[in-house]
């Protein structure tokens, strides 16, 4: 890779506490010190993003690598893709991935379906970053989860980090990876602080497994873990030892992980913040059945509209009573495999 490395760059420590902004801020920071080809373009980025990822990074790098757009998500998208096929890698700030819906021609038509279509001439590895998942008090328009539509889209990678470290390690990944990349960070997750090691390398479409148990195997990415966590808890307490997955790359995938774990348990259950018809747990449930003859369940959120008023909402979210209660009627029910 081309550097534009000073000699004397900033030296911060191997290990420490970031939130997680701050760890996508210095894994990006990091990326752009390497390499000269890294920009990065959108809304409000020059003054750090409206969640603070970008913080300090237009500062550090000029207005020529660090670029405030108009409001046209359509535009944005469209000029990273053409960046990317000049031989930039363009980081590609979309706000939200409800916004990011105005620029899916350019996401859907151009940059997942170049390298196809051009026999490998071209290839477009940009990183669109557009935060999902519900947003607290921000409505049916500012808190969808529609992972799942990305995944379903020939060429291009999805991405779904759940820790300060995991934002760190894939961010830079993605901005390695030679195809376009739907890096998706949780809206909600901003401010989650934990220890992240700058020299951890995570490849994309790497699972980690967060907890060890026989009784069943449990598959979630993304804000969602925390629910399942606190989830296995109070199963633990009861005697129920869970497989935690953590999935992280929605695709591609981690199926030798996932298909091993459901193997030795013999009963699966995915958890996801998205609507639960349609799903990416759908996918997940049917290559399980298909490969182990498991015993299956899935939680997720009704098909409705995510609510403004915090009543409304609750409806929406998956609880850890909801994901303990699943798993014990999955334990009570016999396994389906001879």
């Amino acid at each position: 890779m081309t550097s534009d490395v000073a000699p004397g760059r900033d030296a911060l420590p191997a290990v420490q506490a970031l939130s997680y902004a701050e760890a996508a801020a210095l894994a990006l920071r990091r990326e752009m010190e390497a390499d000269a080809r890294v920009v990065v373009l959108g809304e409000d980025v020059g003054r750090g993003g409206i969640f603070g990822q970008y913080q300090g990074l237009q500062q550090r790098f000029g207005v020529e690598r660090v670029i405030d757009t108009p409001i046209s998500e359509a535009a944005i998208m469209g000029a990273g893709v053409g960046m990317a096929l000049a031989g930039l890698r363009p980081v590609v700030e979309m706000r939200v991935v409800d916004f990011a819906l105005c620029g899916m021609d350019e996401l859907v038509n151009q940059a997942a379906k170049n390298r196809f279509m051009f026999g490998g001439q071209g290839r477009v590895p940009l990183v669109a970053r557009m935060p999902g998942g519900i947003w607290d008090a921000s409505a049916a328009q500012h808190s969808q989860s529609l992972e799942a539509w990305f995944a379903h889209l020939p060429g291009v990678v999805v991405v779904c980090p759940s820790t300060p470290q995991d934002n760190h390690s894939l961010l830079r990944a993605a901005l390695q990876c030679g195809d376009p990349v739907v890096y998706i960070e949780h809206k909600n997750l901003w401010n989650l602080r934990a220890a992240v090691d700058e020299s951890l390398d995570m490849p994309l479409g790497q699972a980690a497994t967060l907890r060890r148990g026989d009784a069943l195997t449990m598959v979630s990415w993304s804000r969602q873990l925390q629910a399942c966590n606190a989830a296995c808890d109070v199963l633990a307490a009861e005697g129920i030892a869970v497989d935690l997955i953590d999935l992280r790359t929605l695709w591609p995938w981690d199926r030798a992980m996932v298909l091993g774990s459901c193997a030795r348990t013999g009963r699966l259950l995915v958890v996801h913040e998205a609507v639960q018809a349609a799903g990416f747990g759908a996918e997940i449930a049917a290559s399980a059945a298909e490969a182990t003859g498991c015993r299956i369940a899935r939680v997720g959120a009704p098909r409705i509209p995510v609510g403004y008023a915090p009543v409304l909402e609750a409806q929406s979210r998956v609880g850890v009573a909801q994901i303990a209660e699943a798993a014990r009627a999955l334990c009570r029910a016999p396994p389906l495999r001879g």
